[in-house]
């Protein structure tokens, strides 16, 4: 079983469309795999396992009768529980939200199973996504395959714990401050979070206001994310800020990184801080790209302080997003979110104002490097993971920081809506993975999924899993 559960989607689906695996048989090892290893992880929160296996069946009959099963034919996918699937109850980890049954498809989770995928089950999330480990009072705690004493992360964590024990090959995210990058950080998995539009965000009851947020996949390969996105993006009414097609197939361009790329490493951003062996391995995995032939160089540059504003801008979205019941159902939500969302209905016009001078500010220093550098390198996380019902770290090398320097790297491009990805570096000194965070110039989600492909040849992470 360990040598199909641990296959990347791409063999998977070969091995499907030449008739050598049957999408019942995969399906029948995917639930099995399920059934040992989430008790002790609760990746899953919600499970489809009939309907899985009726699908598979029909699947199989199409392939037998000599139809195109799609690009995903018979891949079973987890989906983070705050997007929609027709027929589970979408909950955002939240218990007033428990029977808020779906009744109709997210648009990415319609196009992936138009693809063939076949979803198996809802994954947990930190309530509305809100902390970057995942914990809520509905589901519970989700756990690290590779210490489950640790968080996997947030607030994609059960989509990454899946993806990182065997249970799925891909799972759909979302990242509006480093939701997928987080978790896939922490796992040891890869994860992207598109430029901003690239996949719709749709439908939902009220549209998104800040353009922080984004759909995108966990995957074991950078090759599985490419394919994912090629299955995914596109324009879509119901979004009017999505994208157009982006015209390519990003499978298809994976080995054209283009020669002698000027690459910035920044190991700070100018106010991180990190913890030494996460910074050693980060140092070391930057190198691989000097062997490559690219130019790198150490960015001593900064970006601005954008803490406040980001915290501002997701806090309004939730906000927005559960305003007309909130003073009805706040006394069955987290402590912590009310008291955010208590926050962001006292902001002002000004405040709002004075968000999108930091936004000008972020966006004039980002420009300036990318006017320079064409990719930008950092660590993904400041620390490994930490305990699995928290808190995040409230210090690094023995120096306190606030809340958000412990997701120092991610949150920012969230703001500036530029692409960007985590690889695995390695293993800390307590045998948990670290990352290095990979950011392209906005709309380039092509060159930082060629960038990640060429260093995942260089440096193959996929044949080490936690052993559970």
């Amino acid at each position: 079983m360990s040598s199909i559960c641990y296959k990347p989607a791409q063999e998977l689906v070969q091995l499907i469309r030449s008739k050598h695996l049957s999408p019942v048989d995969l399906m029948e090892e995917t639930l099995n795999r399920i059934e040992a290893v989430n008790k002790s992880l609760n990746a899953f929160v919600a499970m489809r396992p009939q309907q899985a296996m009726e699908e598979a069946k029909l699947m199989a009959e199409r392939i037998a009768s000599g139809e195109d099963p799609g690009p995903l034919a018979g891949i079973p996918i987890g989906v983070k529980d705050l997007e929609n699937v027709k027929g589970l109850v979408t909950s955002f980890g939240s218990i007033p939200y428990k029977d808020n049954l779906a009744q109709k498809d997210s648009v990415q989770v319609a196009r992936l199973k138009s693809a063939g995928a076949i979803v198996i089950g809802k994954t947990n999330t930190p309530e509305f996504g809100f902390t970057g480990f995942t914990k809520n009072r509905l589901y519970g705690v989700t756990r690290n395959p590779w210490n489950r004493e640790r968080t996997p992360g947030g607030s994609s964590g059960g989509s990454a714990a899946a993806v990182a024990s065997g249970m799925v090959p891909l799972a759909s995210g979302s990242d509006a401050g480093g939701s997928i990058r987080i978790p896939a950080c922490y796992s040891g998995c890869f994860g992207f979070k598109p430029s901003k539009g690239r996949i719709p965000l749709a439908p939902m009851n009220l549209l998104y206001m800040s353009g922080v947020w984004n759909f995108g996949p966990l995957s074991r390969t950078v090759h599985d994310a490419a394919l994912f996105l090629d299955c995914a993006a596109g324009y879509h009414p119901s979004d009017p800020g999505s994208l157009p097609s982006p015209g390519i197939s990003y499978v298809k361009t994976l080995n054209k990184l283009p020669e002698g790329l000027r690459i910035g490493f920044s190991p700070t951003l100018g106010y991180a801080l990190v913890q030494e062996d996460v910074m050693a391995l980060a140092e070391q995995a930057v190198k691989a790209f000097g062997d490559m032939g690219h130019t790198v160089e150490a960015w001593e540059g900064e970006i601005p302080e954008v803490s406040q504003a980001w915290t501002d801008l997701t806090a309004m979205d939730i906000y927005a997003q559960v305003n007309e019941e909130f003073e009805n159902i706040r006394s069955e939500m987290g402590r912590t979110l009310v008291l955010a969302l208590d926050h962001a209905k006292g902001l002002s016009v000004e405040d709002y104002i004075e968000i999108q001078r930091t936004k000008n500010k972020l966006h004039a220093s980002l420009k300036d490097f990318f006017d320079r550098f064409d990719l930008l390198l950092t660590p993904t996380m400041p620390t490994e993971a930490f305990a699995a019902k928290g808190p995040p770290p409230s210090e690094i090398n023995g120096h306190p920081i606030p809340l958000l320097l412990a997701v120092a790297f991610t949150y920012p491009f969230n703001l500036s809506g530029h692409p960007a990805a985590t690889v695995r570096t390695g293993l800390t000194k307590t045998g948990l993975p670290a990352g290095l965070q990979i950011i392209g110039p906005i709309y380039r989600d092509d060159l930082v999924l060629q960038a990640a492909h060429a260093y995942e040849q260089a440096r193959p992470w996929n044949d080490h899993w936690p052993d559970l």
